[in-house]
């Protein structure tokens, strides 16, 4: 067993800090969470500002070679890579791998845009869903298994159970599914959510301005409170 202490930031807002509540609020835990475990295992992807390259052909040439294999660990792609193309695919995409491996929690600002998340996210995934990636070549147990993330949500309006806009949250069952299918357990995968975020611009909106306050204070308080919890025990590899 070994006490990994890593921190994986990424945040997906097109907005600028004092813009964006998911900033704010990632900036928040991050801050509470350097303050407690020190900086040396925190690692600060900003995915509007340095955007992840959507995905080509070479990449999904490469991928299904690595499938074509049985799949191989990272460390071994590079001896299956066929070109500059692919090379350059994986130079792009190796260093993700390795965030997300060396991290014991994944803290994710996703706004919502458009009933989903942000395009900045979506091609980080894009190109973390590597084959293989996640997978112990041996066992075939997946190396997230130990693994956190904490996906702070924002959206406009209210989406919860009940609201007439339940059913177009594709935002939050998305995240949920994606990292469940990479093998991180249900409950380690935890939801702080802030919502009518613009209840203070828009006019019409202007009613719900109590409603937002109080889900940014419950946001506010809920990470606090991720942020604060001592680490835990992971063995090596995350499983």
């Amino acid at each position: 067993m070994i006490d990994n202490p890593g921190l994986l930031r990424l945040d997906s807002s097109a907005s600028h800090h004092d813009g964006s509540i998911s900033r704010r609020l990632t900036s928040l835990y991050a801050d509470i969470w350097r303050e407690r475990h020190g900086g040396d295992g925190y690692r600060y992807r900003d995915l509007a500002a340095d955007p992840v390259p959507p995905i080509t052909h070479a990449y999904t040439a490469l991928g299904r070679r690595i499938e074509q294999h049985g799949g191989v660990p990272p460390e071994k792609v590079s001896g299956l890579v066929d070109g500059p193309d692919e090379e350059r695919e994986w130079a792009l995409t190796e260093p993700l791998l390795s965030d997300v491996l060396a991290a014991h929690t994944v803290l994710i600002g996703a706004p919502m845009y458009n009933f989903s998340v942000p395009a900045a996210l979506k091609a980080w995934i894009d190109r973390v869903s590597f084959p293989a990636a996640f997978t112990d070549p041996d066992t075939g147990t997946p190396l997230l298994a130990g693994t956190e993330v904490v996906a702070v949500l924002t959206r406009g309006g209210a989406y919860g159970p009940g609201t007439p806009r339940h059913g177009f949250d594709f935002q939050m069952p998305y995240l949920r599914a994606y990292f469940g299918n990479l093998g991180i357990r249900e409950t380690d995968v935890h939801i702080v959510r802030a919502e009518m975020t613009i209840a203070d611009l828009v006019p019409r909106l202007a009613r719900f301005k109590e409603m937002a306050a109080d889900s940014l204070t419950a946001a506010d308080a809920a990470i606090r409170e991720m942020a604060s919890r001592p680490r835990r025990k992971v063995r090596a590899g995350g499983v």
